[in-house]
C-alpha cells in the first residue's frame, strides 16, 4: 500500500497558505489597509468553504450521520481531521486481515504490440485511501484556482504599487505559487487516470519534475503579465478577464447545447436537476478558473458520464498555447507602452523578453513530458516529434507550392508584357503554309 504522500502536501499547502494569509490580513488591518485586508481574506477563506464543500460531496457525508465530521468542517478543520483519519487507515492496513476484498481489472501498458489485463486484490483500507486521495487531489484544484491564483496576483500587485515586498507577503507569494503549481500537477494526474481508466498508470519521478517545471513556468509568466498589464491599464484589464473567464465558462456548455444531448441524470444520484444543475455550472467555473492561468490538460464534456473527453486533442492544445502567447505578447506591449514613472529603473525590453523566454520555456517543458515522460505515450496515435515533423512539411509544402505560384504568375505576367510591346504588323498571324497532297507530289 503507497505511502499517502499527496494527502500529506495537501493538507501542509491548505494549512500553510491559510495561516500565512491570515497574519498578513492582520498586517494589512495594522496598517490601515482595510481593503487588502478584505481581499486577502476573501481569497484565503473562500476556497476554504469549497475545499470542505467538496471532501463532505465526494465522501457523501451530507447523507451519513456523522455529526462530529459536519462540525469539523463547519469549523475549517475538515481537512486535518481527513488527513488524521488516513493515517490511521494507513497504519492500521498491515496488521488487520481484511475478510472482504474486491478484484479490479487492469490492463498494462502494451509491450512489443500486446497489452496484457492483469486482477489485483483491492482491501476495504485500500479502497478508503483511494478515495481520500482523490478527494484531496479535488480539492488542491480548487484551493489552488480559484484561491492561491487570485491570492498570489493580488499579492504582486499590492508589491507593485507599494515597491517594497514585506517577508510575510513573500512567503505566502511563495505558498501561493507552489499551491497553484501542485494543484496543476494534481490536474494533470486526474486526466492521465480518468483517460486511461482502463490501464494500470505509473507515473514516474522524472515526470513530476517535468510537470513541476512546465507548470511553474507557465503560471508564474502568466501572473507576472497580468499584474503588469494591471498596473497600468486598470480598467482594461476587467475586460480581459471577463472574455477570457466567459470564453471558456461558456465553452463547454455551447458545445452541449449543439449536440443535442439529454441532460446528464447521473453526476449523483442524491442530486435533483437544480442540484445537478449547480454542480455543473460550479465545474465549468473551475474549468474557466484552470484556463485562464494554464493549460487545464482536460476538456470539460457534459455530455459524458465521466464529464470529461477521453480524447487527446493535440490541435486544440496547440491552438491554446498560440493564443496565448499571442495574448500575452499583446498584453506586454501595451504596458510597455503605458508604463508609469514606477518602472523607472526597470529594463522594459529585458524584462519583456524574459517572460516570452519564460513562456516558451514552459511549452518546451511540455513537449519534453508528451514526448519522453507521459506514462501512456505508447497509446498515442501520433507522437509530439511526428506532429511536428508533419507540420514541417505541411508548412514546406504550402511554401513550396505558393513559390510555384508566384513564378508561374511572373512568367505569365512576362509573356503578357512581351506580346504586348510586339508591333502590329509584325503581330499578324502567319498565312497557312499550303501542304501538298500525295496526288501532286506524284504528278509533280
Amino acid at each position: 500500500m503507497k505511502f499517502p504522500a499527496s494527502v500529506l502536501a495537501s493538507v501542509f499547502l491548505f494549512v500553510a497558505e491559510t495561516t500565512a494569509a491570515l497574519y498578513l490580513s492582520s498586517t494589512y488591518r495594522s496598517g490601515g489597509d482595510r481593503m487588502w485586508q478584505a481581499l486577502t481574506l476573501f481569497f484565503s477563506l473562500m476556497p476554504c468553504a469549497l475545499v470542505q464543500l467538496t471532501l463532505l460531496f465526494v465522501h457523501r457525508d451530507l447523507s451519513r450521520d456523522r455529526p462530529l465530521v459536519l462540525l469539523l468542517h463547519l469549523l475549517q478543520l475538515g481537512p486535518l481531521f481527513r488527513c488524521f483519519e488516513v493515517f490511521c487507515i494507513y497504519c492500521q492496513s498491515g496488521h488487520n486481515e481484511e475478510p472482504y476484498v474486491s478484484i479490479t481489472k487492469k490492463r498494462q501498458m502494451p509491450k512489443n504490440g500486446f497489452s496484457e489485463e492483469i486482477e489485483k486484490e483491492v482491501g476495504q483500507a485500500e479502497g478508503k485511501l483511494f478515495t481520500h486521495r482523490s478527494a484531496f487531489s479535488r480539492a488542491s484544484v480548487i484551493q489552488a484556482f480559484l484561491g492561491s491564483a487570485p491570492q498570489l496576483t493580488l499579492q504582486l500587485y499590492i508589491s507593485i504599487l507599494e515597491q517594497t515586498i514585506t517577508v510575510g507577503r513573500s512567503f505566502l507569494m511563495t505558498l501561493s505559487l507552489l499551491s497553484i503549481v501542485y494543484g496543476a500537477l494534481r490536474c494533470n494526474i486526474l486526466a492521465i487516470k480518468i483517460k486511461y481508466d482502463e490501464y494500470e498508470v505509473k507515473v514516474k519521478p522524472l515526470a513530476y519534475v517535468c510537470i513541476f517545471f512546465w507548470r511553474g513556468f507557465e503560471i508564474a509568466t502568466r501572473v507576472i503579465v497580468l499584474v503588469l498589464f494591471t498596473s497600468v491599464l486598470k480598467t482594461w484589464v476587467v475586460i480581459v478577464i471577463l472574455v477570457n473567464f466567459f470564453s471558456f465558462f461558456l465553452y463547454p456548455w455551447i458545445i452541449f447545447w449543439c449536440s443535442g444531448s439529454p441532460f446528464p441524470e447521473n453526476i449523483e444520484k442524491a442530486l435533483s436537476r437544480v442540484g445537478t444543475t449547480i454542480v455543473l455550472c460550479f465545474l465549468t467555473l473551475l474549468y474557466a478558473g484552470i484556463n485562464m492561468f494554464c493549460w487545464s490538460a482536460v476538456q470539460l464534456k457534459i455530455d459524458d458520464p465521466d464529464l470529461i473527453s477521453k480524447s487527446q486533442n493535440w490541435y486544440r492544445l496547440l491552438v491554446y498555447y498560440m493564443l496565448r502567447f499571442i495574448e500575452n505578447a499583446i498584453l506586454l506591449l501595451l504596458w510597455y507602452l503605458f508604463k508609469t514613472d514606477i518602472y523607472m529603473y526597470v529594463c522594459a525590453p529585458l524584462l519583456i523578453l524574459q517572460l516570452l523566454v519564460g513562456y516558451c520555456t514552459a511549452i518546451l517543458f511540455m513537449l519534453v513530458f508528451y514526448q519522453f515522460f507521459h506514462p501512456c505515450k505508447k497509446l498515442f496515435s501520433t507522437s509530439v516529434s511526428e506532429s511536428f515533423q508533419a507540420f514541417l512539411r505541411c508548412s514546406c509544402w504550402r511554401r513550396r507550392r505558393q513559390k510555384s505560384c508566384d513564378s508561374l504568375g511572373k512568367t505569365d505576367l512576362k509573356s503578357s508584357r512581351k506580346q504586348e510591346e510586339i508591333p502590329s504588323s509584325s503581330r499578324r498571324s502567319p498565312e497557312p503554309t499550303h501542304i501538298l497532297s500525295a496526288e501532286e507530289l506524284c504528278s509533280a
